[in-house]
C-alpha cells in the first residue's frame, strides 16, 4: 500500500494538462495505473469510512495544495497551477515528490509550522513522516484497543467459572437475542446455559463456557457437548477463552444435525468491546470538517 507522499506525484502528473479533475473521480483510475494492488488492499477501509488509498490520495491533494501546486477550484475539484507544473517537469526523471520538495515553498512550512518563515532559506523538514493524520489516529486507535483486548482476555482467564458462563448470558443478549436461563451449578448436563433466539422464547441455543488459561478445547468437549443437547434443540454456542484445535473445528462443521457455533478468545473480546460488556468508554475525540453546504448561497 503506497505512503501519501508515494501518491502526490502519481496524481500531479495525472492532471498535468491544466484541466479541472474530480478527486473522487480520478482516485480509482490514478490507484489502478499507477499501482498493483491486490484486492484486499483495495478494499482496506479506514475508520473514516473511505478506503486507505482513497484517503491517503486525498492526503496527497490536500499537501500538494498547501504547497500552492495545485488550485481547489471548487468543492472536490482541482487544477494544476504554474508552480505544479514546473514541479512536475524538474521530477520527471525521478518521478517521486518529496516532502523536503513541498519545503522550498513558504506556504507549506507556514501550513506545516502553523507560522509564517520569512527567512527565505529552503528548509528541510525535521519531520518527514510519510503517515497521514489519518493513519496516525487508527494506529494508536488499534493500539489502544489491542492492550484493552489483551487486559480483558486476562481477567476473563482468572475470573470465577460460574460468573464466566454468566458473562456470556449476559453478552448475548445484549447482542439482541431474548432472555437467557442459568443452568444448576452442578449436574448441568453439560450445558451452562440457555438462551432464547428470539424475544418471545419460542427458540432456544444452548451455550457452553470454557474458561481455560491455555489449553484448547478439543474434539471430545465438542462432542460431549453435541451428545447434552436434547432433541428439540439443534443449535449451539460454544465459548472459550483459548482456542480451538483442528478436530474440535471439524466436529461441530460436521454436526450434521446440529448447528454449532464456537466462539475462540480473541472472538469474544472483540464481541465483548462492540457491545461494550465490561469495558466503559473513557474518552471521545470529535474530529470536525469543513461543512461545505454551509458556504453555499
Amino acid at each position: 500500500m503506497p505512503k501519501f507522499n508515494e501518491i502526490m506525484y502519481p496524481l500531479l502528473d495525472w492532471v498535468k494538462d491544466g484541466e479541472e479533475y474530480n478527486v473522487k473521480d480520478i482516485s480509482d483510475k490514478i490507484r489502478d495505473k499507477c499501482f498493483d494492488l491486490s484486492e484486499e488492499q483495495k478494499n482496506e477501509k479506514v475508520t473514516n469510512g473511505y478506503t486507505r488509498f482513497h484517503d491517503r490520495l486525498m492526503w496527497a491533494r490536500t499537501y500538494l495544495s498547501k504547497a500552492s501546486l495545485v488550485i481547489n477550484t471548487r468543492r472536490g475539484f482541482i487544477k494544476i497551477n504554474d508552480r505544479g507544473v514546473d514541479l512536475l517537469k524538474s521530477k520527471a526523471k525521478d518521478k517521486e515528490i518529496t516532502l523536503n520538495d513541498l519545503a522550498k515553498y513558504e506556504e507549506f512550512l507556514e501550513f506545516k509550522s502553523g507560522k509564517k518563515d520569512h527567512s527565505g532559506k529552503n528548509t528541510e523538514l525535521a519531520s518527514t513522516s510519510s503517515d497521514t493524520p489519518q493513519d496516525m489516529i487508527d494506529y494508536g486507535f488499534n493500539e489502544i484497543n489491542k492492550s484493552i483486548k489483551g487486559e480483558l482476555l486476562g481477567k476473563l482467564k482468572v475470573s470465577d467459572p460460574y460468573y464466566f458462563e454468566k458473562i456470556i448470558l449476559i453478552l448475548f443478549q445484549k447482542m439482541g437475542y431474548g432472555d437467557y436461563e442459568e443452568t444448576p451449578k452442578s449436574r448441568d448436563g453439560g450445558i451452562d446455559g440457555i438462551i432464547s433466539q428470539d424475544k418471545l422464547g419460542l427458540d432456544r441455543i444452548y451455550t457452553q463456557a470454557k474458561r481455560y488459561a491455555t489449553n484448547s478445547v478439543g474434539e471430545k468437549d465438542i462432542r460431549n457437548f453435541i451428545g447434552a443437547m436434547s432433541g428439540d434443540v439443534s443449535r449451539g454456542i460454544f465459548v472459550t477463552t483459548s482456542d480451538f484445535d483442528a478436530l474440535a473445528i471439524k466436529k461441530a462443521k460436521d454436526a450434521h444435525n446440529h448447528k454449532i457455533i464456537l466462539i475462540d478468545g480473541a472472538k469474544l473480546v472483540q464481541l465483548m468491546i462492540d457491545y461494550e460488556i465490561g469495558v466503559q468508554i473513557k474518552t471521545v475525540y470529535k474530529i470536525k470538517g469543513i461543512d461545505e453546504d454551509f458556504f453555499i448561497e
